[in-house]
């Protein structure tokens, strides 16, 4: 039997000039401009172990986005909470870590849920803020669900906060985006934030 789901395929543009020899030899100079030296076994690989790790953060695996009638008329909210995100500062180019919720009140369609964990990778995978992720996140399911509503929020530590600087050890981040009712209407709003676990 078919399925009746209908997909785009979504796949994230490579950075033009991308060079993974040249972010090698980056890598060494940028250590040895900071006094490491990279004679020694154990080190003699870490500018290829740089850069091939930064370009697996920048990243994201090319997936379906599948879409499916919404036959039922389900009107009440669908939510993935604790949706892994991993993403990388754009200030300092340092990780931070966390998780999402993402919800969203259906329409016509619905979205394959394992779909939702696929659009936060996606737009997590690049040099980040997480203010933007999060609207970027939202945005783009309001394109392509036409929802009657979404919500997004993101819990993260940044290591450019907790390792450096202030090191404010333990502290988190959190962000959220409502579009449609989940903005709107009061009690729409406030299921959102409960079934997230976020006090609102």
């Amino acid at each position: 039997m078919q399925s009746s789901g209908t997909a785009l395929r979504v796949v994230h543009e490579p950075v033009p000039g991308f060079d993974l020899a040249a972010a090698e030899h980056a890598a060494g100079d940028f250590l040895r401009a900071l006094g490491i030296s990279l004679d020694s076994e154990s080190l003699r690989g870490t500018p290829g172990r740089m850069a091939r790790a930064y370009a697996e953060l920048f990243t994201p695996r090319a997936f379906d986005l599948t879409t499916f009638p919404n036959d039922e008329g389900y009107d009440e909210l669908v939510l993935a909470r604790g949706i892994p995100v991993r993403s990388v500062c754009e200030h300092h180019l340092l990780p931070f870590i966390g998780v999402a919720h993402v919800g969203y009140l259906p329409g016509e369609r619905i979205l394959g849920l394992s779909k939702l964990a696929r659009v936060v990778e996606h737009f997590a995978c690049r040099p980040q803020v997480q203010e933007r992720l999060t609207k970027q996140i939202a945005g783009w399911l309001g394109d392509q669900l036409s929802p009657k509503g979404v919500g997004v929020v993101i819990e993260a530590e940044h290591t450019c906060m907790t390792l450096r600087g202030v090191r404010a050890t333990g502290s988190s981040t959190v962000t959220s985006t409502l579009m449609g009712t989940l903005r709107e209407d009061a009690r729409s709003r406030q299921e959102f934030f409960s079934l997230t676990g976020v006090n609102a």
